[in-house]
């Protein structure tokens, strides 16, 4: 009797467990991106590096963006730090510095409060064409040389 018991009492706490956690996950601020990759594509060298990322609160609770990331120094997000209300948008933008020329593929780890993704990486990709050269000879300091 007493095992059979026992028994009952473990199949109640498990059950009710499980509707415990899903509720617990379902309550709080969400984060959801309109896009995850940026792709630039091909670039002009020292060319406009600014991109956005746009993202709903779809939560029940407002959304708070504590931090963002690039993964170098050469990739620096700004985001909204006034909390995010549950159904509404906002956007976090990155400005890639495209003086580096080669391939991007670089990332932005957003932390926030979000139920569904405490930790979330968005990235950017392309290519930075080769700085041009210029038709003007130039002398030791940097100035055009002259004729």
């Amino acid at each position: 009797m007493k095992k059979l018991l026992l028994l009952l009492l473990v199949v109640v706490v498990t059950s009710n467990a499980n509707k415990l956690f899903s509720q617990e996950v379902s309550n709080g601020a969400k984060i959801e991106f309109e896009k995850e990759i940026h792709d630039y594509g091909t670039v002009e060298y020292a060319g406009n590096g600014q991109c956005t990322f746009k993202f709903t609160n779809t939560g029940n609770a407002p959304l708070i963006i504590s931090n963002a990331k690039g993964s170098c120094g050469c990739t620096v997000p700004s985001w909204p730090k006034e909390p995010v209300a549950p159904g509404a948008s906002s956007s976090l933008s990155v400005k890639y510095d495209t003086k580096r020329p080669g391939a991007i593929n670089k990332s932005v780890t957003i932390t926030s409060n979000a139920v569904n993704s405490p930790t979330k990486v968005i990235r950017i990709k392309g290519t930075v064409k080769p700085k041009p050269s210029s038709g003007a000879p130039i002398n030791k300091t940097g100035a055009p040389a002259n004729k």
